[in-house]
């Protein structure tokens, strides 16, 4: 398994989150080595939904209005539907998650997750899935919808549900390994962390 020392992975949540779309991704994480922070609009705590019953809280790391992408190698985004329905109408949340995609860091999305993507602005021409739901807003905005368990695509990983977690942990953990995605016309690409150049 690629190790992910010294990664700093920003964990985006607003109360309703699928907390298992959350706990296990964020387990991996850790477990390949990767520092991981949960960064989130509520006040200390996030609370995770199991489906449509309350489930645990969780310590918030770094409130959104103080959150810099600059100070992360990639950014982890739980579904539930009410978590991204909030953050999709915040700027300071749409400013962060469009700061990683502008320095072609790897995103992880799962679930309703893309909701935050559609209105940050940065699906159209993308290939990626995501719960059934979802579906027709990313063709909408121009994405190419899949239903497949796990789609990867210049350092974008998404999946559909909590089934394809083990998938979709397996995949996040491969392209965080890689580091920042080429930028346009450069055709390299380029790790912020070791300065290796991957073409």
């Amino acid at each position: 398994m690629p190790t992910l020392s010294e990664l700093k992975v920003a964990i985006l949540v607003a109360d309703g989150f699928e907390q298992v779309e959350m706990t296990e991704p964020r387990k991996a994480l850790q477990e390949a080595g990767a520092d991981t922070r949960i960064v989130s609009p509520a006040k200390n705590e996030v609370q995770g939904w199991n489906h449509f019953d309350k489930a645990d809280k969780f310590k918030v790391d770094v409130a959104l209005d103080d959150a810099d992408g600059n100070d992360f190698d990639a950014l982890l985004l739980p579904g539930g539907v009410a978590n991204p329905d909030q953050l999709r109408v915040m700027p300071t949340a749409l400013e962060f998650v469009r700061s990683f995609f502008q320095a072609g860091k790897p995103v992880a999305v799962i679930c309703h997750g893309p909701w935050t993507l559609i209105d940050a602005g940065v699906v159209k021409g993308r290939a990626i899935t995501s719960w059934p739901s979802v579906k027709t807003d990313l063709i909408n905005a121009g994405a190419k919808w899949t239903d497949n368990e796990v789609v990867v695509e210049s350092g974008l990983v998404s999946s559909r549900k909590p089934d394809d977690i083990p998938a979709f942990n397996r995949k996040m953990i491969e392209e965080f390994s890689k580091g920042a995605a080429p930028r346009p016309g450069t055709g390299a690409r380029t790790s912020e962390r070791t300065g290796a150049v991957r073409h």
